[in-house]
């Protein structure tokens, strides 16, 4: 308070009193009173709440739920073959067909020619798909599934045209109108469609087993 006003207040008591008027004590506004537990709660909720937002910024991608596979218990890469195969709009029993036949499930299966990978691709047909690492799992599937849907949207979801291709090029397909008449292409067509059975009913599947896969047989050269 100034001079000026303590001096005015003073004034005023003395008229006050000099005409009989006892002077009431200025009312002063009451703070707020906030109780001890309600502030010890404000402050855990702030120091709690940064600590929350970095445990969730933290938390790993791979916390989502991993993906199904639509395979048998114990095939190999069943669920990586399961992503790639609906990824490329495939049955997955025919990817890992396809991938028995190809390269016995070796991620590091190659052929004398060159092909290499779990679907066997050559470099070139592999650097057109996009397979920059023909050895790596992912990559090779996702190529090798790109691949033969690109065949069967040619031969309009013929599976065996499509799998012919897949294994003497669309272009002898075309050429012979069906399934080009190589021993190796035939047998190729038909123990993929075997594998495929057995792989969506292994149990009811009355198909002998498929010749399996060596470097010596490897049918595909794409």
């Amino acid at each position: 308070m100034s001079i000026e006003a303590a001096m005015s207040r003073i004034s005023q008591i003395q008229s006050m009193l000099a005409a009989g008027i006892v002077p009431q004590p200025v009312q002063q506004p009451q703070a707020t009173q906030t109780s001890f537990s309600s502030q010890l709660a404000t402050a855990q909720a702030a120091t709690m709440a940064p600590a929350s937002a970095a445990a969730a910024a933290a938390a790993p991608a791979s916390a989502a739920a991993p993906t199904t596979s639509e395979l048998p218990a114990g095939t190999p890469y069943a669920a990586e073959i399961t992503v790639a195969a609906k990824a490329h709009g495939l049955d997955p029993a025919l990817l890992a067909g396809l991938v028995k036949q190809e390269s016995g499930f070796k991620p590091d299966a190659g052929s004398p020619a060159g092909a290499r990978g779990l679907t066997q691709l050559m470099p070139a047909t592999a650097a057109g798909l996009g397979v920059t690492n023909v050895l790596d799992p992912v990559q090779n599937l996702n190529g090798g599934a790109k691949y033969l849907k690109q065949q069967l949207d040619a031969f309009k979801g013929d599976t065996a045209l499509a799998l012919a291709a897949y294994n003497a090029g669309p272009g002898a397909v075309q050429r012979f109108g069906g399934i080009p008449p190589y021993a190796e292409t035939q047998n190729y067509v038909r123990i993929v469609q075997q594998n495929a059975a057995s792989f969506r009913s292994p149990a009811a599947s009355s198909t002998p087993p498929a010749t399996p896969y060596s470097s010596s047989n490897a049918p595909s050269e794409i």
